[in-house]
């Protein structure tokens, strides 16, 4: 199965210099029976949602599935939620278990932690993070800690930025932008795009409680804005993927103290390339020997070696056949990508080659409206 969240309806109150305005063409989470043989999905329902799930996240057994719902309409503060649904094992389709808050305003991210136990959700519009209890049914509970970005916001040009650019979206405010254990679940890091910084939190997993780090925060060149990130398997290396400054910074990882420490800063884009640019996803390969890197406006995904010590290296790109890839991910198997191109409202389908890392278009193509997020679940393995 495939679960796909989408722009569902348009965001309001937003500030005109947003370009990542989607209007909305979504149903809300689409279902999807996925080929193993050739990568095509067949359409299996939708879960409509009037609330853009514009991100989805699986529980750890696979039997239960979260969207953080980006909208700002809820109560007098602007709050947007977060949804718990469980997930039939017998043909994957969804019922609803609660909707909750998310904590601050259009919630853009969710992960759950390696304990199965607590749902982290990123509000990119309320500036804030929040830790949300997992109940033993799979409902959410309150909110067990909240925490509001604060500090100097970076310029509206980034410092990486490629000649001519005129990329800015995120720095006019605060923006957590995306929240996630590490591996081993002991800390807990989000990124603020407006800020250009990673935050890094020692966890509390019987409290659910955020405590600032040994290393509290890291920055990024100002005006890059921080986007996503990726742990190498190895847990050695992290990832961080800058949106408006079009780059990869590789952090070595201290997982004893949950300290980064930044080694290399290498571009999305191919060499030569001038104008506008925003990143968006960023993923490494299960072998922890490629990293994919997503360019909206070029329309691209990046390809990066992985040398011995973690260091990337430019081999090639691929065009994403839509516009403006907001993510994509791998299935279980690792032999196809699907790309989420949110503004061709459609999904296309890649082969991975795992000796070069390259990616042959399939010929497949599913429509979808303003696609944000896939997720895969193997119905056979789930429980």
């Amino acid at each position: 199965m495939a679960y796909v969240g989408t722009f569902s309806s348009p965001l309001r109150d937003v500030l005109p210099t947003q370009v990542d305005l989607p209007p909305g063409n979504g149903r809300g989470i689409h279902l999807f029976l996925v080929n193993r043989d050739n990568g095509s999905m067949t359409p299996a329902g939708i879960y409509e949602m009037g609330t853009s799930p514009s991100c989805l996240a699986l529980n750890t057994s696979g039997t239960r599935l979260y969207s953080a719902n980006e909208t700002d309409r809820v109560g007098a503060d602007k709050e947007g939620t977060v949804s718990a649904f469980a997930i039939d094992r017998t043909d994957g389709k969804l019922e609803l278990l609660n909707t909750v808050g998310s904590g601050g305003a259009g919630p853009t991210y969710v992960s759950v932690h390696p304990t199965g136990r607590f749902l982290f959700v990123a509000n990119y519009f309320g500036g804030s993070v929040a830790v949300l209890p997992i109940l033993p049914d799979g409902r959410l509970g309150d909110a067990t800690d909240t925490r509001d970005d604060a500090g100097k916001l970076g310029p509206t040009t980034a410092t990486n930025a490629p000649p001519g650019s005129f990329a800015f979206s995120g720095h006019d405010r605060t923006h957590a932008h995306m929240i996630q254990a590490d591996p081993s679940g002991r800390f807990v890091l989000h990124v603020d795009l407006g800020l250009d910084q990673i935050f890094v939190w020692k966890f509390d997993e019987k409290k659910g409680v955020l405590a600032p780090g040994e290393l509290p925060a890291v920055s990024l060149p100002p005006g890059d804005g921080p986007r996503h990130f990726h742990f190498h398997p190895d847990g050695r290396w992290f990832y961080s993927i800058q949106e408006e400054g079009s780059t990869i910074v590789l952090f070595d990882y201290d997982a004893a103290t949950g300290r980064l420490a930044s080694r290399q800063t290498i571009s999305t884009l191919p060499p030569g390339f001038a104008g506008s640019n925003f990143c968006s996803e960023i993923l490494v390969s299960a072998d922890g020997r490629y990293v994919y890197a997503g360019n909206r406006l070029h329309d691209s995904i990046g390809i990066f070696s992985v040398g011995p010590d973690g260091t990337l290296t430019f081999v090639g790109e691929e065009w994403t056949r839509g516009n403006y890839p907001r993510s994509f991910n791998f299935d279980p198997t690792g032999q196809f990508l699907y790309c989420c191109n949110q503004r061709a409202d459609n999904i296309a389908v890649f082969r991975v080659d795992h000796k070069t890392g390259g990616l042959n278009f399939t010929g497949h193509y599913t429509p979808v409206g303003n696609p944000s997020i896939i997720v895969f679940l193997d119905l056979a393995e789930a429980g």
